[in-house]
């Protein structure tokens, strides 16, 4: 039976590499972007959900939490805009991601009460800024990031009984256009420098560890967060 998979903010970069890694004859997969929808309004997940579900055949096995922005938000800014930049960031991040957990894990559940012992898996993309902070115009950011991992740690220690099961993954600087306009604002060389790998992951390297989350991570493994940032910073 093939493994049904629900991916978001898959057009490009890290996205699209996750669904190239996943996209063989044992998955289905929907695969969506912003074209499908604007996360930024909060009621756009619930029906990305129901229609992701529709083309699905009723059946979402796994759930991979992609989406994301990284806009700059600084600190001098009116006290309006600021606000409302952190709010957008935290809803596309973050909000939008729990909505997402949350139907996943009721459609489980659901299942789970009718009689199928199936469970799923949900494997969420943060970053390193989670654990290290980011600049100091991207607040936000970092912790939209730290709350999605607090996120799937709790699913894990919440619904492991059920056979769901929740995995991390925080890329630092992955090549993608998001971090080639950042390595470009803020000194491209300076920030390699503190990498001690000498180079920024490449979207692939991410999909193979969200592919493997998705599909062959044991079990005892859920809880986990998985780094993915040449060594710039370890935990």
């Amino acid at each position: 039976m093939q493994t049904h998979i629900l991916i978001t903010g898959a057009s490009r970069g890290i996205g699209a590499a996750i669904a190239a890694a996943l996209a063989t004859d044992a998955t289905k997969l929907v695969a969506l972007s912003s074209a499908d929808g604007d996360l930024a309004d909060p009621a756009v997940p619930d029906r990305l959900w129901q229609a992701s579900l529709d083309r699905l055949d009723g059946r979402v096995d796994v759930l991979i939490n992609n989406a994301g922005i990284f806009e700059a938000n600084p600190l001098d800014a009116d006290d309006a805009a600021w606000l409302d930049g952190w709010n957008r960031t935290l809803q596309v991040n973050l909000t939008a991601s729990a909505a997402l957990c949350r139907h996943a894990v009721r459609h489980w559940q659901e299942r789970g009460a009718a009689g199928e012992q199936v469970g799923g898996r949900i494997v969420n993309v943060a970053s390193r800024a989670a654990y290290r902070g980011d600049s100091p115009a991207h607040w936000h950011y970092a912790a939209s990031k730290a709350g999605m991992v607090a996120m799937t740690k709790t699913i894990a220690r919440a619904y492991a009984r059920d056979r769901i099961l929740a995995f991390a993954i925080c890329p630092g600087f992955t090549m993608t256009g998001m971090a080639d306009e950042y390595l470009a604002s803020r000194g491209g060389d300076k920030l390699l420098a503190d990498i001690p790998l000498g180079r920024v992951a490449m979207p692939d390297e991410v999909g193979e560890m969200a592919r493997w989350c998705a599909m062959q991570a044991p079990a005892s493994m859920t809880g986990a967060v998985l780094d993915v940032n040449g060594a710039s910073y370890v935990r």
